[in-house]
């Protein structure tokens, strides 16, 4: 991708770089990393919101790059997304009646004689009862939670079987963080759903998770179980992430040894040869630095891109 009219040739910032990984039905995949690594970018890819200059997703056994613009809306109606910005993914001039409608008259999938029942039935099933009182408002009068709760029912409209949540807690008061998640779940146990699940938030990843994805400049380090993950991080960047994310254990928190990482994330346009996390490592030497290494299964459903971790094992 290039942007700006001065940019060079060269200038090419591979968001998403030699990415690959299944998500199985029911399943939620957490993606976690700093900002900037690309989680965004893979979500919106897997949705085709985004064009890829190469690669594949395949949904139900079809690759989606390669589905005519007609079927490929068909298609949307089993694949949303949930933005992180409940503000800014909300039209403030329309009121949740509109909001709620639109991916019905968009399918044309409900009649208009329908449509109110629709509406009512979807906030009634993220928790704005009753509904009468929420319908004819405007996005600007609802709180954050009640706002994100909105854009989960409009998720949730045409019944979906996979949904991207882009960091959907993450602009919310933590107080509401649990009532969302919660909300969350109980929406996949009911339909069935399969959710990739993007954040920073490490203490979020525990409760909503099976699997975890840690990703780093565009490529995916270390991916594992959830518990296995917690419990024995490989990658020196997991492990950093880690020891970061705090603990309500005092005694743990006071014996854990807290790795602070060397100098800023590289630039995504010039990314650095070999492991990209080489500059930053305290354990890098000469191989790390020239050679890019796989992201190979080490142990049982475990994956990890180190050649000194794939030496010690």
């Amino acid at each position: 991708m290039r942007e700006g009219i001065f940019a060079k040739e060269k200038d090419v910032v591979r968001a998403v770089d030699e990415v690959s990984f299944t998500i199985d039905e029911g399943e939620t995949l957490a993606l976690v990393g700093e900002s900037g690594c690309g989680k965004t970018t893979l979500g919106r890819l897997l949705l085709r919101l985004l064009e890829p200059t190469s690669g594949t997703v395949r949904f139900q056994g079809a690759n989606i790059f390669e589905l005519d613009r007609k079927v490929m809306q068909e298609l949307r109606r089993e694949m949303q997304i949930i933005f992180q910005d409940p503000i800014a993914s909300l039209n403030p001039r329309k009121t949740v009646r509109h909001i709620l409608s639109q991916p019905y008259t968009l399918h044309d999938t409900v009649g208009r004689d329908e449509l109110e029942t629709k509406v009512f039935e979807l906030l009634e099933l993220v928790g704005l009862t009753p509904p009468h009182l929420y319908v004819d408002r405007y996005p600007q009068e609802f709180s954050g939670g009640q706002r994100q709760r909105i854009g989960i029912a409009r998720a949730m409209a045409l019944r979906p079987r996979f949904i991207v949540a882009d960091e959907p807690v993450s602009a919310l008061d933590v107080s509401v963080r649990a009532q969302i998640l919660n909300l969350m779940s109980s929406l996949q146990e009911k339909f069935g759903l399969t959710y990739l699940f993007t954040t920073h938030d490490l203490a979020v990843v525990r409760s909503v998770s099976r699997r975890v994805a840690v990703m780093y400049l565009g490529k995916f380090v270390e991916l594992a179980e959830v518990n296995e993950l917690y419990n024995c991080p490989l990658h020196p960047y997991t492990k950093a992430l880690f020891s970061a994310t705090p603990v309500p254990d005092p005694k743990r928190t006071r014996s854990r040894r807290k790795i602070i990482l060397a100098g800023d994330v590289p630039s995504p346009i010039n990314p650095p040869a070999g492991c990209r996390f080489n500059t930053r490592c305290t354990h890098a030497r000469e191989i790390c630095k020239k050679t890019d290494p796989p992201l190979e299964e080490l142990r049982d459903g475990h994956l990890v891109a180190c050649h000194l971790v794939r030496v010690a094992i």
